[in-house]
């Protein structure tokens, strides 16, 4: 029996602000550790057990803004995955469909394991116990998932009412139960006849294919004929963007899960206990529960202080964070936005970053740091005409060649060669170096060397925003 694992990278995360961000959401990003969390999502089903199943290359499914630096991450850590770039959002059920199909391309019928990118497993061993036994369900025809039982009353999750019982600790699906208020969620606790909804999904994928055929057949034809017109190219799949826009945008439970024991046509719903230290790491109040706390119930990240503090959570990704006298308190600082808040409250984070976009601040969806396919850019420092930059450019990597109608560019090696086109010149900069790039002239800039080369661009004029571009030519297919 073949396993397909498919991991669902595409969401953003905004309750995780100021780290996880539109632009760099929190499945990018090192929440517990240095890996970020995709990365060790992809790798959970190493050393499966082979008489359990042989695990094929996983299938990655994400958006078109985040496909370079997943693909980046995905080779930092060795692994050669399949990715699946969604041409628009349309949440986690059309998502799957495309992975289903995608994982029945080969002529195969895999049995698909979906993952969302962002959540944290403690014991990895007991997540693969549980594989194993939603696996056995999925090859008679039922579509499993996992449900963890639950340790508080808590709004932030949604429940699965237990049904018949199978055998093994696992239950027919009563009912899908979206997050409750708190005296309920209390009610369910006391009951013990509901557990969390993990999200973690196992199907054969024709039983998936075939159960959206019938619950959401515009949705199966919209992803079908998409996958249907794809294309393969620099390590992604795309599928045909006009189809795949036409699908009904829905989640995995409301679009199948919650309507299978209407139908006894369909495949039967199974849920199998995970007790393996599951969170979906939805807030910082489940980050600061998730991670290893002092003997004040304290979590300090990065350079933090405690002096008289209890139960608080502090993040500094550069300056130091002192905390006195506190109880129950979230602070995360970054290089351009810090967050306050009580622990109690940190579900409203999103409420808040809606705000700040309202405000058209770009705090709320992209950080000072901006990835790129070829590097990265800081944006150190900004007045009225002038802008500063560090850039960083990997080996290999080369900007595309452009104008700008509105500014000029000033750029000062630090370390590294660069290669220059402008206008009609090409030359080299090395260390300590440094050139002009008047306005409306056409330049690029490529880093031929084998070691990242890292220089200072200072802009100036009277317009300095980044969509003062014109691209002519790009590697990275952004013309």
């Amino acid at each position: 029996m073949r396993l397909a694992p498919v991991v669902l990278a595409g969401g953003s995360g905004s309750r995780l602000w100021p780290m996880s961000r539109e632009q760099y959401p929190k499945q990018l990003i090192g929440l517990l550790g240095p890996d970020s969390l995709l990365q060790t999502t992809v790798r959970r089903m190493n050393g499966f057990p082979a008489e359990a199943g042989v695990v094929s290359a996983p299938i990655v499914v994400c958006g078109d803004e985040h496909r370079f630096v997943t693909a980046e991450q995905l080779r930092a850590s060795g692994i050669d995955a399949r990715i699946v770039v969604e041409p628009v959002r349309r949440d986690t059920a059309p998502a799957l469909t495309l992975a289903a199909a995608t994982a029945c391309a080969d002529g195969e019928d895999a049995i698909v394991v979906a993952m969302p990118a962002d959540h944290a497993i403690a014991d990895v061993s007991a997540f693969q116990r549980s594989i194993a036994l939603a696996v056995l369900h999925a090859q008679d025809g039922a579509i499993a998932t996992l449900g963890v039982p639950p340790t508080r009353p808590d709004t932030g999750f949604g429940y699965i009412k237990l049904g018949t019982v199978l055998g093994a600790g696992a239950h027919r699906i009563g009912r899908f139960v979206e997050k409750p208020a708190a005296e309920l969620a209390a009610q369910y606790l006391a009951s013990g006849q509901y557990w969390w909804n993990s999200g973690i999904f196992i199907v054969r994928a024709s039983v998936w294919l075939a159960t959206v055929k019938t619950l959401q057949p515009a949705m199966y034809d919209a992803c079908m004929l998409a996958h249907a017109q794809g294309a393969t190219g620099d390590g992604f799949f795309r599928p045909g963007a006009d189809a795949f826009r036409q699908s009904p945008s829905d989640s995995i439970d409301y679009a199948v899960m919650e309507r299978l024991g209407s139908n006894e046509a369909l495949a039967p719903g199974v849920v199998v206990p995970l007790e393996a230290g599951w969170s979906d790491l939805g807030s910082w109040d489940a980050v600061w529960d998730a991670l290893d706390k002092d003997a004040d119930g304290n979590v300090a990240r990065g350079r933090v202080v405690f002096e008289d503090a209890t139960s608080s959570f502090a993040h500094s990704e550069g300056r130091l964070v002192a905390c006195l006298g506190v109880t129950n308190v979230v602070v995360v600082e970054t290089a351009d936005a810090v967050l306050v808040a009580d622990r109690s409250r940190v579900q409203d984070v999103k409420r808040l970053v809606n705000r700040i976009r309202g405000q058209q601040a770009p705090e709320a969806d992209a950080h000072r740091k901006v990835r790129r396919p070829w590097g990265h850019y800081d944006a150190i420092d900004h007045g009225e005409r002038f802008q500063v930059k560090r850039i960083v450019v990997h080996p290999g990597g080369r900007l595309s060649l452009q104008l700008h109608y509105h500014r000029a560019e000033h750029w000062i090696v630090v370390s590294g060669t660069a290669l220059v086109t402008r206008g009609d010149e090409q030359f080299m900069l090395s260390e300590n170096q440094s050139t002009f790039i008047p306005l409306g002239v056409t330049h690029r800039l490529e880093n031929p060397g084998k070691l990242p080369l890292e220089l200072i661009e200072v802009q100036s004029g009277s317009y300095l925003d980044e969509d003062d571009i014109v691209r002519f030519d790009d590697t990275y297919g952004r013309a």
